[in-house]
């Protein structure tokens, strides 16, 4: 496996594209909520956090690693103090960019810089069904959300959504991957549950990709680890599970989730200190296991609302500490998963959009680059709904088309086009200019509704919430791919211990 730092890519053309936004990886980077001197100071204070007062590892083989490279360690209150020059080191040889590849290269993420990709995320315990019915989540469910989210553009890659609560622990990883992969040639993220199945995942992606080497070179599946409990400390079974996945190369994210207020400081900017001591620790950590491991940040910073003490993801402030943690991993030099759409509504409400427009949008101009939750999440991380993933595809459109900008040139600045139209027709419908770009400079959202109100009511006076209901019921019933062909499904059916049914994977009759 490589351990290059950074892997290089062609830059884009400089002339416009031929669709009004790219399938991911457009630059953001343009909004800043912290100042360049805010950052250095909020990471200088992370490094001295992490000398001062250090993180708590429990005896084992995690603190054992710390302890032979130099850390020094308070047995009585199992915290290990992390010195400079190893953080320095670990900077030093981590990788700046993390290809996590597609089925197919249109799919490819290429982590890193401000490049910024949008899909789903992960472990909801609810489903919002298409009756309107509340109901507890199943395996089938990440299967049939991932062929959905096959056919919406804007949904980049494919996090498993929802906890299989249908499905013993010892089958979960293997059939949760599976499901996924089954779905959508996107790539697919999951965490998992047990380090024993990280083996089996290993192969499973073999098979997947065609073979170790492919794997190495393109793997089409990677991990999600929250391996520590805020504030600063390290969870004991996760760890295990972390150091499985590094021992068998697999892309991995180090996921933090403090809440301001509760699990990290009241200051936004202290839960920034704290967030990034946590990030800092892993990132030596999985560094000393492997140096140059295609590791990725994972910040995922959110608030309590003091008022009642819940966990709030629509807010001002998340928006806020999500965008900062972008800045804060460009000054890295870092790839980041960070989050955005984590409405607290119930429903696909007036509110859920705006939590989601302003939450979404601030993460993308930050340059974020793997923005999971941006689509299907309702309740604060409880809840998904098929119609939601529909609804946040064109709010994700809208958020990628404002990334690409507006593009100036000889010609875009339109000097002869203005000249023809008032000295012509005194407008610009019918001129060649407008016919060439109205389908390169505009988006057209698939589902957001622009009738005139009598030919809305005409054809039924539908909501975005019921227009997006039809489409997902046309999508279950008629649109299962054949991602996986069927010699190597019935491959990974001999070897694994396959849940999902071959006949729910097939249209009715």
């Amino acid at each position: 496996m490589s351990r290059e730092r950074t892997r290089r890519r062609p830059q884009p053309a400089a002339e416009a594209p031929a669709a009004p936004v790219a399938p991911g990886g457009l630059p953001g980077g343009t909004y800043k909520p912290l100042s360049e001197r805010d950052v250095g100071r909020i990471l200088e204070a992370a490094r001295t956090v992490l000398e001062r007062t250090g993180i708590e590892v429990m005896a084992s083989p995690c603190r054992e690693v710390f302890r032979k490279a130099g850390c020094r360690i308070d047995e009585d209150a199992n915290r290990v103090h992390i010195p400079g020059h190893l953080i320095d080191r670990a900077l030093g040889v981590a990788a700046n960019e993390v290809l996590l590849a597609g089925r197919t290269p249109e799919h490819d993420l290429v982590l890193g810089g401000t490049r910024v990709y949008l899909g789903t995320g992960g472990q909801a315990v609810k489903m919002l069904d298409l009756d309107g019915t509340v109901r507890e989540t199943r395996l089938a469910d990440n299967y049939d959300i991932g062929r959905l989210c096959d056919t919406l553009e804007h949904i980049h890659f494919y996090m498993r959504p929802v906890v299989s609560r249908d499905v013993a622990i010892e089958d979960i990883d293997i059939n949760q991957f599976y499901a996924c992969l089954a779905a959508t040639p996107k790539h697919v993220m999951a965490n998992s549950y047990l380090p024993g199945s990280v083996p089996s995942l290993r192969m499973l992606g073999e098979m997947i990709a065609g073979g170790a080497n492919a794997f190495d070179a393109r793997p089409p599946i990677s991990f999600t680890a929250c391996w520590t409990v805020s504030p600063l400390r390290y969870a004991t079974e996760t760890v295990e599970i972390l150091d499985a996945i590094v021992a068998h190369r697999m892309p991995v994210v180090i996921s933090s989730a403090p809440q301001a207020g509760a699990t990290s400081p009241a200051a936004l900017a202290g839960t920034l200190v704290q967030i990034m001591a946590e990030q800092l620790s892993g990132i030596v950590y999985v560094n000393l296991l492997n140096p140059g491991h295609p590791l990725i940040v994972g910040c995922v910073p959110a608030q309590a609302d003091l008022r009642t003490g819940a966990f709030t993801g629509g807010s001002a402030e998340f928006t806020l500490l999500n965008a900062a943690c972008a800045q804060l991993s460009q000054a890295l030099r870092l790839p980041i998963y960070n989050s955005s759409g984590i409405s607290d509504s119930k429903v696909p409400d007036a509110q859920a959009g705006a939590e989601k427009g302003v939450t979404g949008l601030a993460a993308a101009l930050a340059g974020s680059n793997y923005i999971h939750h941006s689509a299907g999440f309702l309740e604060s991380l409880l809840t998904v709904a098929f119609e939601q993933y529909v609804i946040d595809n064109d709010i994700n459109g809208v958020i990628m088309r404002t990334l690409r900008g507006i593009e100036v040139t000889d010609e875009t600045l339109s000097l002869d086009a203005i000249d023809e139209a008032c000295r012509g027709p005194g407008h610009f419908l019918g001129h060649p200019q407008t016919l060439k770009l109205m389908n390169s400079e505009y988006l057209y959202p698939r589902f957001f509704d622009r009738q005139t109100r009598d030919d809305w009511e005409a054809k039924g006076a539908q909501d975005a919430r019921e227009v997006a209901r039809a489409y997902a019921r046309k999508v279950l019933a008629e649109h299962f791919p054949q991602v996986i062909e069927p010699g190597l499904d019935a491959d990974i059916r001999k070897r694994f211990n396959v849940l999902l049914p071959r006949e729910a994977m097939r249209a009715p009759g």
